[in-house]
């Protein structure tokens, strides 16, 4: 796993090769995070990374400087190779949760500026995630949300779709909240 750009870019990690996740490509994240600095400065900012898996876009989220990162996991294989990058890279400002996506969605409160999530393509139900998240108590006005998928989903007609990108096998639905939203509750069905 490499760390593309920011306080870590170019930092190299040997993912163990009994993990089960399937990491997002660098050229993916490369190119998704080239979008996304065109209309966000990172700096500051409260991230959330649901379905963290090798945690790389945790990693790229706190290189470029997020305030605050959360990446939830449920394997223990991969929620020990996030701990030992923390601990390399001596960066506090990672919070790893141990669990289940849906319970966490489901009772979390705090709000996040991005939330990026990236579920097993063979995920049940993975249909019903965006919508999940979009109606969620987790956004606020200007938060920004990063579904990664296969190429059988198209979720351009739910609220707040911005923008979908798609880099070789890999796509992203991009959605963004407006600034002046008074509540997103319910914006999505």
């Amino acid at each position: 796993m490499r760390i593309i750009s920011g306080k870590y870019g170019r930092r190299r990690f040997d993912v163990p090769r009994n993990i089960t996740a399937r990491p997002t490509t660098d050229f993916a994240r490369e190119n998704l995070f080239n979008v996304l600095e065109n209309f966000v400065d990172f700096d500051g900012l409260n991230a959330l990374d649901l379905f963290a898996g090798t945690g790389a876009i945790s990693f790229e989220l706190l290189s470029r400087d997020c305030a605050s990162v959360t990446c939830v996991e449920k394997s223990t294989t991969q929620l020990d190779f996030i701990h030992k990058v923390k601990g390399i890279l001596k960066d506090d400002n990672l919070t790893i949760v141990r669990g289940d996506v849906f319970k966490f969605v489901s009772t979390v409160r705090q709000k996040f500026d991005i939330i990026f999530a990236d579920p097993p393509y063979d995920l049940p139900h993975f249909e019903e995630i965006p919508s999940m998240i979009l109606n969620s108590k987790m956004l606020k006005p200007g938060s920004i949300v990063i579904v990664e998928h296969s190429s059988k989903h198209d979720f351009s007609k739910l609220p707040h779709f911005d923008q979908h990108r798609a880099y070789g096998s890999v796509n992203f639905s991009i959605f963004r909240i407006p600034d002046d939203a008074s509540s997103t509750e319910g914006a999505a069905q």
